[in-house]
């Protein structure tokens, strides 16, 4: 047969293609018989013959749709997003008028969960509600419900929110907003009854077990390891930020870990709160108590001075929501956590406090009965003090005055102030409560630990933190009479003894949540010691401290040898090759042929520009939202109602 008869013939046998067969033979791919009312394929096989629409491409046929009479249930709103889609694009939102905004609560979504996953079926909103987040007012006005009237943008996973979607692992998002006319808007939330995957199940846990542990130390009600973990379950915001630091802490204690996932929590809950701070019907206590979550991640960083960008903005949130000294709940937790970071932050540097101690508003009557228990009031008491003390110091003149008489004056004055600040410390000492007084005390000779120092025993957490303040306290007034030198008798005699109580404290310690007070006492403590055990042991203990919660003290280690006068590591090789290169220290008189081998260039490094002291804490001199250069410049909005008469709930 000719080879151009087979492609006709080839197409005269090709079979037509059904277009009226039933959908059966359809899904197994099947030529259909098109028999009415089964076709033969579905005879043999037993299956149902499914008729479908008929599958016409010139005639199509369209039904009606049957119309269900509406319910008292159903609700329709109108949604226009095209400013938020316009606002993505730069110039886009200039096209649009201005618009006031009205904010409209979000219809509520069900939890898209089988039945069969849920591991407990009394978890649940209804059965577990939270505790009220105030004392003083309605709960439905004011509080963690705001954030249910504010949420207008598209779905949680546009804006990286942290609401259990499979995008929450992606690469982080980006923090920078060069456009000035993007309107950012706080992303959609739902609340979560319980973490569901194993990763962010760990970071919470370390959080509460590691961070939030000293986070709470002046904290009674332990807002940050307790009950914050359960509203973040539905604040998106507030728990990126908990996974940040829970990361992060991982990323110090275990190399294994690396700070590409703490980094994008951070991020994360970074953006999220920039958004919320464009919103004047935000939630100022949510955004308050993230940034001071977030300036804590920063402390925890590698390089902290160089990821301050939050240390600002959360002392001006606090600001503007009216927390204080005299604050409850949440408000009172976030204020002293902030005070307290700042605080050692200024005795490190020999900075003055920016927030003035008389403006905290701490209760200061010592003969007023407190009642049993109340610790954490002591400690805020004793933290004043130090503050007070951190200002004094400071504030040392560089100078004296051209005039004897006056440099008299001056020296007097600030002799009188040093004695009140001698004798608040002595009454805090004498008025506190027995529970903050040491159980046990071991002299070191007492001892089976072989340590130099004596062992303190104090049982409460906020005990021991007040005694590390307190202590610490009175070594700086050793340190800064303005009369005796602290080489006196007296003040050195003071001296030792509270850097003793200082080392014996932290030396025989268990509890990892006074991690951060212990490292900054003991390195006022650790100034002031000649022996030469003393001194290795207390590098022990800040190795231990390292190992145990991840606290860099690297830093500490080289300004303590510094200080005591230890050869440092680069210099003990060049000590060992001293001989090598010239022998006229030893005998001047000869005279060596050395002097005509070439001398080496001297090598000049780069040194770090040395942070200022004695001045106002640089960092949080502009943190008010009512400077002109105040933090979140580009992403600030005032919010809409006054803060301070509004926010003054508590979170219990």
């Amino acid at each position: 047969m000719p080879a151009p008869d087979r492609p006709a013939a080839d197409a005269t046998n090709k079979p037509k293609r059904v277009r009226t067969g039933c959908l059966t033979c359809r899904e197994r791919h099947l030529k259909c018989d098109e028999g009415v009312p089964d076709c033969l394929n579905c005879k043999k096989s037993s299956r149902e013959c499914k008729r479908g629409v008929r599958l016409n491409f010139i005639d199509t046929t369209v039904k009606s749709p049957k119309i269900l009479p509406p319910t008292a249930d159903w609700k329709v709103v109108f949604q226009d997003e095209s400013r938020e889609i316009a606002s993505e694009y730069v110039g886009g939102l200039s096209r649009y008028a201005k618009l006031q905004q009205t904010v409209t609560p979000p219809r509520k979504q069900p939890y898209d969960v089988p039945l069969q996953t849920v591991i407990d079926p009394m978890i649940t909103s209804e059965n577990n509600a939270l505790p009220p987040l105030q004392l003083n007012g309605s709960f439905s006005d004011i509080g963690l419900s705001m954030k249910q009237e504010q949420s207008h943008s598209r779905n949680t996973s546009r804006h990286h929110s942290h609401a259990g979607s499979d995008g929450s692992y992606l690469a982080p998002p980006s923090t920078s907003y060069s456009n000035p006319d993007r309107i950012l808007t706080p992303p959609r939330t739902e609340t979560r009854d319980y973490l569901n995957t194993a990763e962010e199940v760990l970071f919470m846990q370390v959080f509460v077990e590691e961070v939030g542990l000293w986070m709470d130390s002046m904290d009674s009600m332990k807002h940050f390891s307790r009950l914050l973990p359960f509203h973040s379950l539905g604040e998106p915001m507030l728990l990126n930020a908990f996974l940040a630091c829970g990361a992060r802490h991982l990323t110090l204690v275990n190399p294994m870990y690396h700070e590409d996932k703490a980094l994008y929590y951070y991020d994360t809950a970074t953006t999220q709160l920039l958004r919320c701070l464009q919103n004047p019907e935000r939630d100022t206590v949510m955004c308050a108590t993230t940034a001071v979550i977030l300036n804590v991640y920063e402390i925890m960083s590698e390089k902290a001075m160089q990821r301050m960008n939050h240390i600002a903005g959360a002392r001006a949130l606090i600001k503007e929501c009216g927390w204080s000294a005299r604050s409850t709940g949440i408000g009172a937790a976030c204020f002293w956590l902030n005070v307290g970071m700042e605080l050692l932050s200024c005795l490190h540097f020999n900075w003055q406090v920016a927030w003035e101690p008389d403006q905290w508003g701490v209760d200061m009557d010592f003969h007023r009965e407190d009642p049993v228990g109340n610790e954490e009031l002591w400690v805020h008491r004793m933290l004043y003090i130090v503050g007070k003390i951190a200002n004094f110091r400071a504030s040392i003149p560089r100078f004296k005055e051209p005039s004897p008489q006056d440099e008299q004056a001056r020296v007097r004055n600030r002799f009188n102030e040093w004695q009140k600040l001698k004798a608040l410390c002595d009454s805090w000492n004498s008025k506190i409560p027995r529970t903050m007084h040491p159980m046990a005390y071991l002299y070191p000779t007492q001892t089976a630990t072989k340590s130099a120092f004596p062992e303190v025993w104090l049982i409460k957490r906020a005990t021991i933190v007040g005694r590390l303040f307190y202590h610490t306290a009175m070594c700086l007034l050793a340190q800064i009479n303005p009369l005796m030198s602290k080489e006196t008798e007296e003040m050195n005699s003071m001296l030792m003894t509270h850097a003793h109580q200082i080392c014996g404290i932290t030396a025989h310690v268990k509890d990892r949540g006074v991690a951060s007070v212990a490292l900054r006492s003991l390195a006022i403590a650790a100034e002031c010691l000649v022996v030469r055990r003393e001194q290795e042991e207390v590098l022990e203990i800040f190795e231990k401290i390292r190992k145990e919660t991840g606290w860099k003290v690297g830093f500490l280690n080289k300004e303590l040898k510094v200080k005591w006068g230890w050869p440092s590591e680069e210099a003990a090789p060049q000590q060992m090759a001293a001989p090598q290169v010239s022998v006229a220290q030893f005998f001047p008189n000869t005279q060596a042929s050395v002097s005509n081998l070439p001398l080496a260039p001297p090598q000049s490094q780069p040194q770090p520009r040395a942070i200022p002291s004695g001045i106002l804490n640089p960092l949080l001199k502009s943190a008010d939202f009512s400077l002109p250069n105040h933090p979140y410049q580009q992403h600030y909005m005032p919010p809409s109602q006054p803060q301070h008469s509004q926010f003054n709930h508590s979170w219990t």
